[in-house]
């Protein structure tokens, strides 16, 4: 069962890491400076959600005891959605993005972002409900636990989903503290 959360992760909250392309040209100088504020502010963040997506494969994938698999899993439930809710708090800091709609794109953005922090927030009351001690329940409410991290996610595929149609996925592509590296698949 606890496979399946792994899987669930590395297909879900994985896929957040907000960007991981290479650049292009040089593109416009205000939207790469906009987008500089925000990496800046972005790359611990996106660290933090790689070391918490790392910790529940791990916990995942090992013969791990379900008291671990709780406290693993609670604590790097909360450690994305802090992720999500400064990610959300750095599109909004770093003004209005110089494109078209900036300000609605980059409010929209921040919106997905919150949306998937509070989803990993509500994942956390979950896990931190279960009871390890009843194996039975623990798997049960695991898988639930598993089936909820792409609904968690939606808000931050619509975040990037936004940053790319108003153009600005270019520009933060561009910034080395936006760049993340690629998740190895779930076995």
């Amino acid at each position: 069962m606890n496979k399946k959360l792994a899987a669930a992760v590395s297909g879900g909250a994985v896929l957040m890491l907000v960007l991981s392309g290479c650049g292009g040209d040089d593109g416009d100088e205000k939207a790469n400076s906009w987008a500089k504020k925000v990496c800046d502010q972005w790359s611990p963040e996106l660290k933090k959600i790689e070391t918490a997506n790392a910790d529940i494969k791990r916990v995942a994938t090992e013969s791990s005891k379900p008291d671990e698999v709780k406290t693993t899993d609670s604590a790097a439930f909360q450690q994305i959605s802090d992720a999500y809710k400064s990610m959300a708090s750095a599109l909004t800091s770093a003004g209005d993005p110089p494109v078209k709609d900036g300000n609605a794109n980059a409010e929209a953005a921040a919106t997905g972002f919150n949306t998937s922090s509070k989803g990993y927030a509500d994942l956390k009351t979950k896990m931190d409900a279960l009871d390890p001690a009843d194996q039975g329940k623990f798997a049960a409410g695991l898988k639930e636990v598993a089936g909820g991290i792409d609904e968690a996610s939606k808000g931050a595929v619509e975040a990037r989903a936004r940053l790319k149609t108003a153009g600005l996925d270019k520009s933060l592509n561009r910034q080395k503290g936006c760049q993340v590296s690629a998740p190895s698949p779930a076995k």
